[in-house]
């Protein structure tokens, strides 16, 4: 019996990866595929602007202040 309780764990585990597998297929494409890749598209957007936008206030952050 321990045989089965040591299988147990990575048979639920490959079950539960083969089914999030097809449901990421089946979710590709479709009506809402436009509007997912202009949420991704802005996402990315805004983390470069963050990202621009922190980088000349972080050039003389790290110098020490003489004196």
């Amino acid at each position: 019996m321990d045989y089965v309780s040591a299988l147990v764990p990575p048979l639920v585990m490959a079950v539960a990866f083969t089914a999030l597998v097809v449901t990421l297929i089946k979710s590709q494409g479709g009506p809402n595929k436009a509007k997912e890749d202009a949420a991704v598209d802005a996402a990315c957007a805004r983390a470069e602007a963050v990202r621009q936008a922190a980088a000349p206030a972080g050039i003389g952050a790290s110098e020490e202040p003489e004196g």
